[in-house]
């Protein structure tokens, strides 16, 4: 018997990179809300498939993109949220287990307004986007931190709706005609 304690450990982290849907390492926390499912089907489906097919090609850009959007998505609230001068605390703010709790449950319904606002109201969330339970936690800690109406108005300018769902890319500005 093999007594060294890393021959598992390439395995383990190639696991641990499928089990990664939100590109955070070693959070078995995920596949608990409906979108993580979604993600972690495709990624079943796909690992089921020949790498040289078409089908795996397709399911695998899927995957990526969704990522990539999640990624985006992430970003766009950690730049509100440290604009808010949340700087050292957005990581922690955005960080959402299935540990979390809701802080206060009166705040359930209000969150959920403002979550349906700012979906509505701005491009902080892409066009096809459908709505992560996961930033529902993150806007009642932003009601309890009395943060959640600050961050609905920067997010209303920094992403703001734009005929056609188009938004400007940041650092751009507005030309005129």
């Amino acid at each position: 018997s093999n007594n060294n304690p890393y021959t598992s450990f390439g395995a383990t982290l190639a696991r641990d990179e499928e089990q990664n849907l939100w590109s955070t390492p070693h959070d078995v926390t995920h596949t608990e809300a409906d979108d993580d499912r979604v993600l972690y089907n495709m990624i079943v489906v796909r690992n089921q498939l020949d790498k040289d097919s078409e089908e795996w090609q397709k399911l695998n850009y899927d995957i990526y993109t969704l990522r990539q959007t999640r990624k985006e998505v992430r970003s766009r609230w950690k730049h509100i949220l440290e604009d808010l001068g949340f700087q050292k605390e957005a990581d922690s703010l955005l960080s959402v287990t299935k540990l979390s709790i809701i802080s206060d449950s009166q705040n359930m319904s209000k969150a959920r307004d403002i979550l349906l606002k700012l979906s509505e109201e701005t491009n902080i969330f892409p066009t096809s986007w459908e709505l992560s339970e996961r930033y529902l936690f993150v806007v009642d800690r932003l009601i309890a931190l009395d943060a959640a109406d600050e961050f609905f108005k920067l997010a209303s300018a920094v992403y703001p709706k734009r005929p056609g769902g188009d938004r400007l890319d940041e650092g751009s500005s507005p030309r005129s005609v």
